[in-house]
């Protein structure tokens, strides 16, 4: 089974970019299951519902979250879809999806799950902790099992997959919006990468118009950021999963430029 894991759409450029690239892409790699991390859809800060929608026809399959999940309260009206899933370290009483599972053409079942690490990031329930809570019970379902883990610390996300090294298929990073060259296969068959990278304005610091971020290092001053525009790009990963053991066979990095306005 091939998956192919869209990182981290940012605004209406990642939106536009992902529309213009995502059908030749599924096609050229002969893929099964598109996985996209939208929790910056929303001009750079959450999703709303509409948008979620517009990813969906695009040919994405399960949207993935992170630490902006909730700054759009709109996504309260489409929490419980079982195509979003949010991160499962989150407390029960938000709602919604820790995980899922999709099922195939061939009928072949996929869990995807979303965790959110703690290094930097707002106080929340350990991921170790609660992703060890559910694989018992989503092993007697499926061993094709992939990870978004959405953390800034390469340490924790390095971490992480070793955690989970044999225990899923893939540990896929994402939140830092910069690609990584790490990808690998670790020893137990885990396909991992630290950062998948950024589906968005690359004429940009991870995604935002620069001349805001530049005036904040240089002043200390918090302006509103804006998502910025000009040659975008589409960053991501395509990994071979074998479906009957549930290891990697491969995983390989992806890249489409293209101009958005």
């Amino acid at each position: 089974m091939k998956i192919l894991f869209i990182s981290d759409i940012v605004g209406k450029p990642g939106i536009e970019i992902l529309k213009r690239e995502l059908k030749g892409i599924v096609i050229s790699e002969n893929v099964d299951l598109v996985i996209a991390n939208s929790e910056n859809a929303a001009d750079g800060f959450g999703l709303y519902p509409k948008l979620a929608l517009e990813i969906f026809q695009a040919g994405v399959n399960i949207i993935t979250l992170g630490n902006h999940t909730f700054d759009k309260k709109e996504i309260l009206q489409i929490f419980s879809d079982k195509r979003i899933v949010r991160p499962i370290n989150y407390p029960e009483a938000v709602g919604g999806n820790g995980y899922t599972f999709y099922i195939g053409k061939m009928g072949e079942k996929v869990a995807i799950i979303n965790a959110l690490g703690q290094i930097f990031m707002n106080p929340i329930n350990s991921p170790f902790l609660e992703i060890e809570k559910v694989l018992e019970n989503i092993k007697k379902e499926t061993n094709i099992i992939f990870v978004d883990f959405h953390a800034e610390a390469t340490s924790e996300k390095k971490a992480f997959g070793y955690f989970l090294d044999g225990k899923v298929s893939a540990v896929v990073g994402t939140h830092t919006h910069v690609a990584t060259s790490d990808e690998t296969i670790l020893p137990n068959g885990t396909a991992y990468i630290t950062d998948a990278g950024m589906t968005g304005p690359e004429n940009s610091i991870i995604g935002m118009k620069k001349e805001k971020i530049l005036q904040k290092f240089l002043t200390g001053m918090h302006l509103r950021y804006e998502v910025a525009d000009e040659k975008g790009i589409l960053e991501g990963v395509v990994i071979n999963i074998n479906e009957m053991s549930g290891k990697a066979n491969s995983i390989k990095r992806i890249k489409k430029e293209t101009y958005v306005n």
